[in-house]
């Protein structure tokens, strides 16, 4: 008996994120450059979190669920665009959960550094990837434990693998990746603040109600070398 309740327990937390998920999917932030209809939303501020809470597979996994959600009951259209759009949240979900003995996660960057340089038009722009994806290298080596490092390396794991499914999709020019480079560290930076700032307010909230086993919360000081 005890078992199903905790079984419950996870199930109904599980759906919770979710349904946050959901809506948090459906309020715009900011369009896309070079694709019609495309948005980031909410949702890349929420979604990393998620790995720090459930841990690295599962995370991912409520990010796959949430986006699975968001396409069979949403009615959210099914193109191969916005089914590759799963994966860079996905990682980024993995990477915000992971902790500071797992170092494999920057693979994840170096493989897109790699696959930009290979393309015709990224290897133009290869300053792009190389200054940008060298950012979630760094700071898992070095300041894994820091959460502001840590949201700004889960950020810049999605962009190096968005990054990448853009380049591979859309006809783009080196001219077009160089004119983003204010707005990505414009963007990232809010991301990445977004992403520490709801960690912390989420951390607060569920630290005061009981939740199952799984879910993990954080008690030392967010900003510092230990959190």
């Amino acid at each position: 008996m005890k078992g199903l309740k905790q079984d419950f327990s996870k199930a109904v937390f599980l759906v919770l994120f979710v349904i946050a998920g959901l809506i948090a999917s459906r309020i715009n932030f900011s369009q896309l450059l070079g694709a019609p209809n495309q948005f980031f939303t909410l949702f890349q501020f929420f979604a990393p979190i998620a790995g720090g809470f459930l841990g690295s597979a599962l995370g991912a996994g409520v990010i796959v669920a949430t986006q699975l959600a968001d396409f069979i009951f949403l009615g959210k259209e099914a193109s191969l665009l916005n089914l590759l759009r799963v994966l860079p949240l996905v990682f980024a979900a993995w990477y915000f959960g992971s902790n500071s003995k797992q170092k494999w996660e920057v693979a994840v960057p170096l493989l897109a550094i790699a696959l930009f340089i290979a393309h015709p038009v990224g290897g133009q722009a290869w300053f792009f990837a190389a200054m940008f994806w060298s950012i979630p290298i760094l700071a898992k080596l070095f300041f894994s434990d820091n959460l502001l490092a840590k949201s700004l390396g889960a950020t810049f794991t999605a962009h190096a693998v968005g990054g990448v499914v853009w380049l591979y999709t859309l006809p783009t020019t080196p001219a077009f990746w160089v004119g983003l480079i204010p707005v990505v560290v414009y963007e990232r930076a809010l991301f990445a603040a977004g992403i520490a700032v709801s960690y912390v307010a989420a951390n607060a909230a569920l630290s005061r109600v009981r939740l199952p086993q799984f879910v993990k919360i954080s008690r030392v000081l967010p900003f510092s070398s230990r959190a």
